[in-house]
């Protein structure tokens, strides 16, 4: 980005002096030289072609002050960069859309909200605070798979939150499984700080790997693990569709968080475990995180100035040299 500016920007209205010099001079004239009672003794001395003189010599000196006062305030034209050192995060976003995810225990504004879109407004909150880390998201139900690798491309990220919904990743629950994928992704990044923000609203039921030994794994490789337990305190209201009419009816579900192994994993992983039993809670729980984790960006602001003040100052040592050599040469003055 290049800039035009003055460096001493008081000099600047000193120019408004030299008019009220100018005029000064103009009215009361200067003092005479040669005191005498008439003109007619200085008629020989007077030729009309040089009648001006004093008006050019005038001229010259003004010009003089003016180029002087405009190269004293500097003008520049300033070139300024800024390099931004960023030590971003990679967090990977690990989210449970198991079934019961679906059911409508979070309230906002009177209506009652799913699990899953309560979700997904506080993940997509939480990315667009975060311009400056790689964020990636796997998702897990019965299975777990990548939904979108480490990426700087947040739009795209977002979008991909926008789609998020429960069948995704089959039935049950495979918390192990989806730490196990987060940490995989992880492994081999040169990142100094890499966290898993695990969310879930059951217990581990399926796959391959306890989620003991994914968070263990993961601690291992120095990844830094948060659980979240999503989910009203007692039961839940959970839509059902009648197989014969096809029609919505719900019903009441346990709430099945088991919060002691999320904890105990959050505790492998050095990291903390969180309740979001509410809509403010799940979106408090995001933002606290948000300022636990903090990344480094250095801004470092480069500037070069190129002075233009020998432009003015050179005319004006023209204008002051041309007026002293026309006073004491052909416009002199008498005496």
């Amino acid at each position: 980005m290049s800039y035009f500016h003055f460096a001493n920007p008081w000099a600047l209205p000193l120019l408004l002096v030299i008019p009220l010099i100018a005029f000064l001079r103009g009215r009361y004239g200067r003092e005479a030289a040669v005191q005498y009672s008439g003109l007619s003794l200085l008629g020989p001395l007077v030729r009309k072609r040089r009648s001006r003189a004093g008006g050019w010599l005038s001229a010259l000196m003004y010009a003089t002050l003016a180029c002087l006062l405009i190269g004293l305030a500097r003008p520049q034209i300033i070139d300024s960069s800024s390099q931004v050192q960023s030590n971003g995060i990679d967090i990977m976003l690990a989210i449970d859309l198991s079934p019961s995810m679906e059911a409508l225990d979070y309230h906002k504004n009177g209506q009652d909200l799913s699990r899953v879109d309560v979700v997904r407004d506080a993940v997509g909150k939480f990315i667009q605070e975060r311009p400056d880390d790689r964020i990636g998201m796997v998702v897990f139900a019965g299975e777990a798979f990548l939904m979108s690798p480490l990426t700087l491309d947040h739009d795209w990220l977002q979008q991909n939150v926008d789609r998020l919904h429960v069948g995704l990743a089959g039935d049950a629950t495979a918390i192990g499984s989806g730490l196990a994928v987060c940490a995989n992704r992880l492994r081999d990044q040169p990142g100094k700080s890499k966290i898993i923000i695990l969310l879930t609203d059951g217990s581990n039921n399926a796959g391959k790997i306890t989620p003991y030994a994914a968070a263990q794994a993961a601690a291992a490789l120095g990844i830094k693990i948060y659980t979240i337990g999503a989910g009203s305190a007692d039961v839940a209201k959970f839509p059902v569709r009648d197989p014969f009419t096809g029609q919505r009816t719900y019903t009441t579900i346990p709430v099945d968080i088991d919060e002691d192994a999320l904890r105990k994993i959050a505790e492998i992983g050095h990291g903390k475990f969180f309740r979001a039993a509410d809509t403010d809670a799940m979106a408090h729980v995001y933002e606290t995180i948000n300022k636990l984790e903090k990344s480094k960006v250095v801004a470092k602001h480069f500037e070069h100035a190129t002075e233009y003040f020998p432009w003015a100052l050179y005319p004006g040592l023209f204008f002051l040299g041309l007026e002293i050599v026309l006073s004491h040469t052909r416009w002199r003055r008498v005496p």
